[in-house]
């Protein structure tokens, strides 16, 4: 596990994968996207909603995948992830059925972030 960002009410970690993933978490441990106080929840969706937004501008990707489960891990977080249609599981999800070997030629996934860690800063 990589953590990319956290302050005191969540952190993001960098999923290693072909593609660009990142999950947000919640630092204190809630079990339903209910249960997190208003502000928190707000917090989450512009930290969603930029980082959507920074993968489109920087991957061109043919969709973006939101998902939150917490099937296996309790915990409310959601995972984001750019997804193209030369990718190995694509349009499965990425823990789906494998379609195909694949060899993605992205830009740097290490720029990204640092782009990416330009925007949080200025969101927060």
């Amino acid at each position: 596990m990589s953590i990319l960002y956290k302050n005191p009410r969540i952190r993001i970690e960098i999923h290693q994968s072909e593609i660009p993933w990142l999950k947000i978490f919640t630092q204190t441990p809630y079990k339903e996207m209910s249960e997190l106080p208003y502000s928190l929840r707000m917090e989450i969706y512009g930290l969603l909603d930029t980082i959507e937004t920074e993968m489109i501008a920087y991957y061109n990707p043919t969709k973006i995948n939101i998902a939150s489960f917490g099937n296996y891990l309790p915990q409310v977080h959601w995972h984001i992830m750019a997804r193209f249609e030369e990718d190995s599981y694509f349009p499965e999800p990425m823990w789906g059925v494998k379609q195909r070997e694949s060899s993605l030629h992205l830009p740097d996934f290490s720029l990204f972030c640092s782009l990416l860690l330009e925007e949080i800063n200025e969101l927060i």
